[in-house]
């Protein structure tokens, strides 16, 4: 919520001024607070200025600072985007009030789950931490506007990551982030029951149509960010030649993401897993430039893409995918690397993160989310306080 500053009345001012100079003449009652203040006082005043009278003006002039104080207080507090959200409060930021400050970090959550597991608490939270001048926005399909949400929410991940002073949490509406975009009219003739993939493919178009519109960085739910991305416009290479679409960034209006819009539409099939993902963001950039394999840890430019080497965010690859969870003698140091892929899809929930585990995803966890790490411990605790002793 903005501050409100108070300002003292006129009538109040000229009280104390005929209080204390009963001799005096009297003041003008039509010379407003802010008009004294920034314009030239009475003319019956202007020739002689009492002692008091100086004092007064300087008064005035503290105040008048105070008051402008306050308004860039909160235009800092603003730009900065230290509110936390939670969709229901109408007196909050709206989605496109974030968005608009500009270098948002999004995340997409296409299923209607209301809960996010620990995972995707540990990917908003390290962003948030790594990324502390930018928005960092969670989109939820299973919220909605009329979704009762507040701080008291038994659902333990919103107080979590909305305790985050740059963290937003909003519903997901499709509808309304495909306007002014190719994917409107597919998205209007599509049913999504039909659809093999909705919820992957959902979330491919989503994500093309927000950094297409506002700018910024996409990342997966499973992505744990470990320092800052240095470059604006860039794709991920999973391997050479191919590039993944678990993140990427540009800045908003891009012609290379409106053309991947386009194709999307143009080459739709839902029923292949990822053709509108990694292997639309690979034939796009194909179409730009000759791809060639990577050699050592070198990124390649692609006109002004970035097509970052394999080892800044898939140091390990899908096919290793479960080393993360995994008992390592000597854990990797990743130096290499701007954020880390957890490969979620191949795990499928399968392997989570236990505390004391002593695994190379729990070592992430107590380093780069350490507040979703602790909120770990304490629901195994309470996991094992409410367990039925031996015997029982």
């Amino acid at each position: 919520m903005l501050q409100t500053v108070w300002v003292s009345s006129p009538g109040r001012w000229a009280l104390q001024a005929s209080n204390r100079h009963r001799q005096g003449k009297k003041r003008c009652w039509k010379c407003r607070f802010v008009r004294t203040i920034i314009q030239h006082p009475c003319r019956r005043h202007a020739p002689k200025r009492s002692r008091r009278e100086r004092m007064l003006r300087k008064i005035q002039i503290c105040l008048c600072f105070c008051f402008v104080s306050g308004i860039l207080y909160e235009i800092s507090l603003l730009s900065s985007s230290v509110f936390s959200y939670l969709p229901v409060a109408q007196h909050y930021l709206t989605p496109e009030q974030v968005l608009n400050l500009g270098k948002s970090i999004i995340f997409l959550e296409t299923t209607e789950r209301l809960e996010p597991p620990p995972l995707v608490s540990c990917s908003v939270e390290s962003a948030a931490r790594i990324y502390q001048d930018r928005p960092i926005i969670l989109f939820m399909r299973g919220l909605t506007n009329e979704t009762a949400l507040d701080m008291n929410t038994s659902y333990a991940a919103f107080s979590l990551l909305s305790s985050m002073k740059n963290v937003f949490i909003f519903p997901l509406q499709m509808e309304t982030v495909f306007q002014e975009t190719p994917l409107l009219q597919w998205y209007n003739q599509v049913v999504p029951e039909q659809e093999k993939n909705w919820v992957h493919v959902s979330s491919d178009a989503s994500r093309l149509a927000l950094i297409w519109k506002y700018g910024g960085i996409y990342m997966d739910t499973d992505v744990i960010s470990i320092r800052p991305i240095p470059q604006q416009s860039f794709l991920a290479a999973q391997k050479s030649r191919f590039s993944s679409n678990g993140i990427f960034g540009f800045p908003a209006r891009h012609k290379f993401l409106w053309d991947c819009m386009e194709n999307f539409v143009l080459k739709y099939n839902g029923n292949i897993w990822g053709n509108q993902g990694p292997f639309l963001m690979t034939r796009m950039l194909k179409t730009l430039c000759n791809l060639t394999d990577f050699q050592g840890t070198e990124d390649h430019s692609c006109q002004n893409i970035s097509f970052l080497n394999p080892q800044r965010f898939y140091p390990i690859p899908y096919p290793a995918w479960s080393r993360y969870y995994q008992v390592w003698d000597k854990s990797p140091s990743f130096n290499h690397s701007y954020a880390l892929h957890l490969w979620n899809f191949m795990n499928r929930n399968r392997k989570v993160v236990e505390a004391g585990s002593n695994t190379l995803a729990e070592k992430l966890y107590k380093t780069y989310c350490p507040t979703t790490y602790e909120d770990l411990i304490q629901n195994a605790k309470r996991r094992d306080v409410l367990s039925p002793e031996d015997g029982e």
